[in-house]
C-alpha cells in the first residue's frame, strides 16, 4: 500500500508569514568561515553589553538564595522589575502609571500584542517606507494591508499620510511608526509632524503603534518628547519599548505603556503566548535599573555610538562620494545609504559578503520593494578601524558588480 503525498491544512493566515531578511542575517554570517565586517544586524556590539555589571547582579539575584527567580512571574511582570521601571522612566518624556505599564518579552512581543489586540484581516495598516521589516511583517501575519507612506529626513511624511489616505477611500485602523532614530532611516520625526500625525489618528480612530527602541541613545541635537508624552494618556497611543539596544538583546526583555482598560486584554493575550517574560532576566534587567547603572551606561554609549557614526560617515565620503548619499542621524545605530548611480544592493549583497563585508539590502524594508538601490549599514556595533575597512571591503564590492555588468 502507497501512501498519498497529504497537503498540510495551513491556516489563511500562514502565506503571510514573511519572516526577516534581518534576523535570517544571523544564520547566514554564523556559517561564514572567513572575516566579516557586520553591518547587517541592529544590536549594540558585544563590547557594549554591560556583561561585568549584568553577572554581579546575577551571581546575587540569581544565585542559590534566589530559588524563586526560576519560577513563573506574574504576567504583567515581576513586582520588582516594574517597580524599578517605573523609577527610572520618572522624569523623562515617557513617565507612566503602573496601570499603563505590561513588561513584554522584548519588543517584537509588544508589536505582535498591538496588532493582536486591534487588526483584523482585511484592515489597512500604514507602514513607514522603508519601514522596520519585523514590524510590516507582524502586521502581515495578522492579515492586514499594508499602506506604505514615506519617510524623508522629518520622519514620517505626514501630508503623504494624509493625501494617502484619502486616496485609499478608508482609514487605516492602525499606524505603525518608529519616530525616533528610526530604523532603518536613522530620521526622527519632527515635532510638527508629531502633533499632526497625532491630530490625524484621532480624527480617523486609528491607533497609533509608537515603537520607540533608539529614543534614549540620542547623541546630538534637542531631545523630542515621545508621542507618549504628547498624547498625554490618550488610548490611541499604544507605546512599545525594549531593553535591547540599550542593555542587551539576548535579554529579550521590554514594556508596553497603554491605556489602562487594555491591561487584562494584554494580560489575555500574554498568557496565550508566553503565560510571562523570562523571569531570570527580569531579576538582572530590576537589578540594572535599581543599582542606578543605565544612566551611565547610555553616557558611555552614546559617546561612543557618535564616534562611529562619525566614522562610518567619513569613510563613506571617502569611497562613495561620488555615487551615494546617506543620512545623518542624530542617535540610534543605522546609516540609510541610496545609491545616485543605480546599484542593486541585493545582487550586490553575495559579492559584498564573498569581499567581507554584510549589509541589509533596501528592498527587506519594503513590502512592495520600493527601495532596490539603497541599502543599510549599522554602525553601533562596530569600532572605528572595523567600520573604516568594512566600507572599504563595500566599495571593492561595487566595483567588482559593475565590472561584471
Amino acid at each position: 500500500m502507497t501512501t498519498q503525498p497529504q497537503t498540510l491544512p495551513l491556516a489563511e493566515r500562514a502565506s503571510g508569514l514573511v519572516g526577516s531578511v534581518i534576523d535570517s542575517s544571523t544564520s547566514l554570517l554564523a556559517s561564514q568561515t572567513h572575516d566579516i565586517v557586520r553591518f547587517a544586524m541592529g544590536s549594540p556590539a558585544a563590547e557594549a553589553v554591560p556583561t561585568q555589571i549584568l553577572s554581579e547582579i546575577g551571581a546575587q539575584a540569581l544565585g542559590p538564595d534566589a530559588a524563586d527567580a526560576f519560577d513563573y512571574a506574574a504576567t504583567e511582570g515581576d513586582p520588582a522589575l516594574r517597580e524599578a521601571l517605573l523609577s527610572m522612566l520618572e522624569g523623562t518624556s515617557d513617565a507612566t502609571t503602573s496601570d499603563r505599564l505590561t513588561i513584554t518579552s522584548g519588543g517584537m512581543q509588544g508589536l505582535d500584542l498591538a496588532c493582536k489586540l486591534f487588526v483584523d484581516p482585511g484592515d489597512l495598516v500604514v507602514v513607514e517606507s522603508p519601514t522596520y521589516t519585523n514590524g510590516s511583517a507582524t502586521a502581515l501575519s495578522y492579515q492586514a494591508e499594508l499602506l506604505e507612506v514615506p519617510v524623508d529626513h522629518a520622519g514620517l511624511d505626514v501630508d503623504s499620510l494624509e493625501s494617502q489616505v484619502e486616496a485609499a477611500g478608508r482609514t487605516p485602523k492602525a499606524i505603525y511608526t518608529v519616530p525616533t532614530f528610526q530604523n532603518p532611516s536613522g530620521a526622527s520625526m519632527s515635532l510638527e509632524r508629531r502633533h499632526r500625525l497625532l491630530d490625524l489618528a484621532r480624527r480617523w480612530g486609528s491607533v497609533v503603534i509608537d515603537d520607540d527602541p533608539y529614543g534614549m541613545l540620542r547623541f546630538a541635537g534637542e531631545p523630542l518628547p515621545t508621542l507618549r508624552e504628547l498624547g498625554g494618556g490618550d488610548p490611541l497611543v499604544f507605546s512599545v519599548r525594549t531593553f535591547s539596544k540599550i542593555v542587551a538583546p539576548g535579554l529579550r526583555v521590554g514594556w508596553v505603556d497603554a491605556a489602562p482598560e487594555l491591561g487584562q486584554l494584554l494580560i489575555n493575550a500574554k498568557q496565550a503566548m508566553d503565560t510571562c517574560t523570562n523571569l531570570p532576566a527580569q531579576r538582572l534587567v530590576a537589578g540594572f535599573l535599581a543599582g542606578g547603572h543605565l544612566e551611565e551606561h547610555l553616557v558611555t554609549q552614546r559617546a561612543e555610538y557618535l564616534r562611529r557614526k562619525v566614522a562610518m560617515q567619513e569613510s563613506l565620503t571617502e569611497h562613495f562620494g561620488d555615487i551615494a548619499r546617506w543620512t545623518d542621524p542624530e542617535g540610534g545605530f543605522f546609516l540609510w545609504v541610496s545609491f545616485e548611480q543605480p546599484v542593486l544592493t541585493e545582487a550586490l549583497f553575495p559579492v559584498a559578503l564573498a569581499e567581507g563585508v554584510a549589509y541589509i539590502p533596501g528592498n527587506a524594508f519594503s513590502p512592495s520593494q520600493a527601495f532596490p538601490h539603497d541599502l543599510r549599514l549599522c554602525f553601533a556595533s562596530t569600532p572605528p578601524d572595523r567600520i573604516r575597512e568594512g566600507v572599504a571591503r563595500l566599495r571593492r564590492a561595487v566595483d567588482q558588480l559593475a565590472a561584471q555588468a
